[in-house]
């Protein structure tokens, strides 16, 4: 087994890439919001729950914090009767888009392999 030292600093460097990519994206749900968000703008908070199959308000609520303490997303909340709050992507966020569409096209050749069989 080799030990850390015997790693390059690139990998090392990739290591810890991922690891604090796994650390924002973590949990069931925050990649189904990014996507969701990337490939369609705004979304009102009901919008986005019945969006996302099978999310309950108070993870999304959670989830939703989460992802604008990190910086991914943005709330604007309208000044409407009633008032009405819009979640969107900051640039950081979109910037995920190629890992989000990644792991997609993964799930979606995965699937495929697997009924398949």
């Amino acid at each position: 087994m080799m030990d850390k030292k015997s790693l390059s600093e690139d990998c090392l460097r990739n290591l810890r890439g991922i690891k604090d990519t796994q650390d924002l994206l973590s949990g069931k749900w925050k990649t189904s919001i990014i996507g969701a968000l990337y490939h369609n703008g705004k979304f009102r908070f009901m919008e986005l729950k019945r969006h996302i199959d099978g999310i309950a308000p108070k993870v999304l609520s959670k989830e939703l914090k989460d992802l604008e303490m990190n910086r991914l997303i943005t709330r604007k909340v309208r000044d409407t009767m009633p008032i009405t709050v819009e979640y969107e992507l900051t640039p950081q966020g979109k910037s995920l888009n190629k890992v989000i569409n990644a792991m997609g096209e993964w799930g979606v050749r995965y699937r495929e392999l697997m009924m398949k069989k």
